[in-house]
């Protein structure tokens, strides 16, 4: 079944996105400003988006920043890095953890598939 899913706002919580970890490997080398710069040419890791959602991709790290695209159902995103945001309950719990995905391109790490309730890839700059 195909349903627009949008993130919940939530004003108090922490946890995160995650669920079990089984993460692809993908070479890529955005426009991303991470902490480390050493991490830039590393392996990116790829993560499954959650089962029938198709989930909006934000200008930044939150729920009022501009939609720029909808994921279809069966994504998988690569994260470049990650940025504390606005709260956000999804499928995997709830998270101020936003992963950018592609240059200024955000989802919320609740509705990503990661294995950990913490970070998994550097903080972005």
């Amino acid at each position: 079944m195909a349903t627009e899913n949008t993130e919940q706002v939530v004003t108090q919580g922490a946890g995160a996105g995650a669920g079990a970890a089984d993460g692809q490997t993908v070479e890529a080398e955005p426009e991303i400003e991470a902490s480390d710069q050493s991490d830039q040419s590393a392996r990116v890791r790829a993560y499954p988006v959650a089962p029938g959602v198709r989930l909006n991709v934000r200008s930044g790290p939150g729920t009022h920043y501009r939609i720029v695209r909808v994921l279809p159902e069966g994504a998988t995103v690569p994260i470049y890095c990650q940025r504390p945001g606005d709260s956000v309950t999804g499928p995997y719990g709830t998270s101020t953890i936003w992963d950018c995905i592609a240059n200024a391109q955000y989802v919320s790490d609740a509705y990503v598939r990661t294995g950990s309730d913490g970070y998994v890839a550097p903080r972005c700059s």
